[in-house]
Formats: C-alpha cells, sequence, structure tokens
C-alpha cells in the first residue's frame, strides 16, 4: 500500500495549483481587455479623422492614404461623369472651319485698268451647327457662320461673268481691314409627318428663318457650288441669271435675310424628293436698310435618280424678284426660270448642268447654259485629287443689244462664252492646291474685245 501516500501527495498538489492558475487566466484576461479598449480607442479616432477628412474636399498630406485613394477616385469620377454630360451636351454639335486663299494673274488687255499684274486674296469661313430648341418629335438647329477676309481680286474688263475669283471677300472697311461678318444665322425645325415613330419618319416638313444664303437650299449641285474646291468663275457657281446676273437681290456679300418652307420624303432610298418655297429680303431689305416689299421669291423641285446604281440630283425652279437691278441701273421685277443636274457616269466621272431663262425683265443676258465635269484622280492612283473642266455660254438680250452701244459705247450680240479648267492636288487630309485656268470669249457680248485670260493658284486650308 506504499502508493497511497503518494496519491494523496498529488492530490493535495492539485488543489493548491488551482488557484495559482485561475490568478494567471485573469490577470492575462485583464491585459487583452486593456490592449482591446487601446485598440479600439485608436479605431474611433482614426475614424473620426477620416469623417474630418471626407468632409473637405482638399486633399492633404497628413490625410490617411486610404482617404487620399478615395478622393482620387471620387475626383476621377466626376470628371467622368462631368466629360460624359458634356459629350452629350455637344453631341450633334459640328465644326467646321477653313481659309482660302486665291493668287491670280491676267494678261494686260484683260485687266480693267490695263495692268494685269497679280492679286491676291484670302476668305476664312468658319461653321457651327447644333441641335437646339426642339419641339415634341420636331428637331431643332441652330446654324451660324461667319466669314472674314481680304482682297477682291481681279477687275475685269466689262463682262457678263461677274468674277473670275468667286472666293474673293473683302468687307466695306476696306483693304486694310479684315473684319468678320455674320454671314449666316438661321434656325430649323424639322417636322416628322406621319404617325410613326420619329426615328422612322420618312417624310418631313422643314422651316428655315433667317439670315440665309439663298443657294445653300436652293440650285444646288454636286460637282458645281463650291469656289473653295472645285470652280472658280461665278458663272460656274450658282446659276449665272441669278448670281452674276443680280436676280437674287442679296446684300453685298450674298446673303438676305428670309423663310423657307420644304418638304421631303426619303421613303424611297435613292429616290428622295422634296418641295420647297423660299422668301428672302431684295435690295433694301436684304441688308435690312429698307422694308420687305416686293421680295425674291422662288420655287424648287428636286428628286435623286440613280443611273446603273449611280447618285445623280435634278433640281427645276422658278423665281421672281420685284427689286432686281436692270441692266439701266433701275430696279424692275425680274421672272425665270432654271435647272441644275448632277450625274454620276462613272466612278470617277460626274456631269453637271445648269440652265437658266429669263421669261421677263431688262437684263443684259436672259438665257445661260453651263457644262462641265469632274474626273477624280483614281486612274492615276490619286483618288482624292480631282480635274474639272466646264464651258458656258450666257446670251446677249434683245433689249440690250438695242441699248447697248448707247450705254457702254459699243454694240453687243451674240454670247459671252467661259471655259475653266481646274485641278485639285490633295496634299494632306487638311490642304488642296489647285491650279485654275479661264477664258473668256466675247466678253459682255462684244465680238471686238480680245479674249480675257486668267491663271490662278488657289490654296486651302480646312478641318
Amino acid at each position: 500500500m506504499r502508493f497511497l501516500p503518494t496519491l494523496l501527495t498529488a492530490s493535495l498538489g492539485a488543489a493548491f495549483a488551482l488557484p495559482v492558475a485561475a490568478a494567471d487566466d485573469v490577470t492575462a484576461l485583464r491585459a487583452e481587455l486593456k490592449r482591446l479598449a487601446a485598440r479600439v480607442e485608436a479605431l474611433e479616432k482614426q475614424n473620426a479623422d477620416m469623417e474630418r477628412a471626407l468632409a473637405s474636399e482638399r486633399v492633404s498630406e497628413s490625410e490617411p492614404e486610404v482617404i487620399t485613394r478615395l478622393k482620387a477616385v471620387e475626383f476621377q469620377t466626376l470628371s467622368m461623369q462631368k466629360q460624359a454630360r458634356q459629350i452629350e451636351a455637344l453631341e450633334g454639335v459640328s465644326v467646321s472651319a477653313a481659309i482660302t486663299a486665291v493668287t491670280q494673274r491676267a494678261s494686260n488687255d484683260s485687266a480693267a485698268n490695263g495692268d494685269g499684274g497679280a492679286r491676291a486674296s484670302y476668305r476664312g469661313d468658319l461653321a457651327i451647327a447644333m441641335p437646339i430648341g426642339d419641339m415634341g418629335n420636331s428637331a431643332g438647329k441652330l446654324f451660324t457662320h461667319f466669314r472674314f477676309g481680304q482682297g477682291n481680286g481681279i477687275g475685269l474688263r466689262p463682262s457678263y461673268t461677274s468674277t473670275p475669283n468667286t472666293t474673293a471677300f473683302q468687307t466695306n472697311a476696306g483693304p486694310d481691314d479684315s473684319f468678320a461678318i455674320l454671314a449666316q444665322a438661321w434656325y430649323q425645325l424639322s417636322i416628322p409627318l406621319g404617325d410613326v415613330a420619329k426615328a422612322n419618319a420618312r417624310e418631313h416638313l422643314q422651316v428655315t428663318v433667317g439670315k440665309i444664303d439663298p443657294f445653300v437650299f436652293f440650285d444646288q449641285n454636286v460637282a458645281a457650288d463650291d469656289e473653295s474646291t472645285r470652280f472658280l468663275n461665278n458663272v460656274f457657281v450658282h446659276n449665272p441669271l441669278l448670281d452674276s446676273g443680280g436676280d437674287t437681290g442679296a446684300d453685298a456679300y450674298g446673303f438676305a435675310p428670309g423663310a423657307i418652307v420644304k418638304y421631303a420624303n426619303t421613303a424611297n432610298k435613292g429616290g428622295e424628293w422634296a418641295l420647297s418655297l423660299g422668301v428672302f429680303g431684295s435690295g433694301p431689305g436684304a441688308n435690312f436698310s429698307g422694308g420687305f416689299a416686293d421680295p425674291f421669291v422662288i420655287a424648287q423641285a428636286e428628286t435623286a435618280a440613280r443611273i446603273d446604281y449611280l447618285p445623280g440630283n435634278y433640281r427645276l425652279y422658278a423665281w421672281t424678284n420685284g427689286r432686281a437691278g436692270n441692266y439701266d441701273g433701275l430696279p424692275g421685277r425680274h421672272t425665270g426660270i432654271g435647272a441644275s443636274a448632277d450625274q454620276k457616269v462613272t466612278d470617277e466621272l460626274t456631269l453637271f448642268g445648269r440652265y437658266g431663262h429669263h421669261v421677263s425683265g431688262r437684263v443684259s443676258f436672259d438665257r445661260a447654259l453651263t457644262l462641265g465635269a469632274e474626273l477624280s484622280g483614281s486612274r492615276w492612283k490619286r483618288s482624292a485629287d480631282a480635274v474639272g473642266l466646264a464651258a458656258g455660254v450666257l446670251r446677249t438680250s434683245t433689249g440690250y443689244r438695242a441699248d447697248s452701244l448707247a450705254l457702254n459705247g459699243y454694240e453687243a450680240s451674240g454670247s459671252e462664252r467661259q471655259l475653266e479648267l481646274y485641278y485639285r492636288y490633295k496634299l494632306n487630309k487638311a490642304v488642296e492646291l489647285s491650279p485654275d485656268l479661264q477664258w473668256i470669249f466675247r466678253p459682255g457680248g462684244d465680238s471686238a474685245a480680245p479674249m480675257i485670260k486668267v491663271a490662278g493658284l488657289r490654296a486651302k486650308l480646312g478641318f
């Protein structure tokens, strides 16, 4: 029974050891609680610092790193939202700008002062279009156009051709100033017709009101209506009776206040058609110095057509102007009809033609026919280049023939004839260079007058 003392000894030792272990556990627990309390206090202080830092939009070096990163994310998010709002606000806005410079030289016997020499000019154009003022399903658009420049170009001997350089632009302030003018500012409301969704509408009524270039909406032509890239002579840019002949009655820069109503039908792809009616201030009404009596009124019917899947456009129009200028310098009513057509006949070749016919009015020339073509440079591996050739005939009116001797000292007869040739060289995406040659035969219907010859170079920078 020697194990009994040993058992008793072990039992007594364990009994006395229990209170000592419990005391150690309590001490450890208190230490852990104290550490946790300190940790909580530190977290609360850090949280308070973070709340104070977040309350300010400023970024400080003393702020916690997580706050700096959070603010950076917030700023980036706000910046992205701002950009998104700006993009949304600019959606549909288009801006175009160009500067066109032309230098020309005429032979001595072609210039008005007998000294041909060389003349240079430049013109700048800035156009902005933006969606604005929608009404229900109707879409509104505001268009503004600013123009500036210097140089009137070469002055030629008397001819029916108004100018060999239609890009020439200079304000009445004189050659030492290049003030910009508000050339155009008009608002257009496009109203979808029919009980269909706006996106599916194929018929629209367009109402345009403001200061307008009438040729933006009438007498358009794909191959001959932009003097900054194609033909420079005014008889090939627009219908000669309306422009060179002055039947639009616009202000000194070619613009006038007016209103246009247009019905457009696009239901048949490739066979779209439209009807337009425009009323514009003429004479004193064009430059806001007088009333709007006897305005320039023009109506046009147009259609698109395809020949062997190649696009073309055909337009017929008629006009009347109670304040047009007669050849004797007095105002009078001019009435006429005209046509403008352009048609691709191959992938590279586009043909165009215009015809004008005066029905009434004391005009210097009463018939006008212009024909021409533009050939792209695809055939010689310069697809962005093009060469253009045009010829025109302006027939002297019967009344002017009878009065020309008394008015001008020579007897006009027959027709004045024009010829122009250009090559458009695409230097890069923004720059074009175009050498240009012009000939005017029988200027002013004077069979004894020598031929007018003009050579020039056009440079255009645009986007």
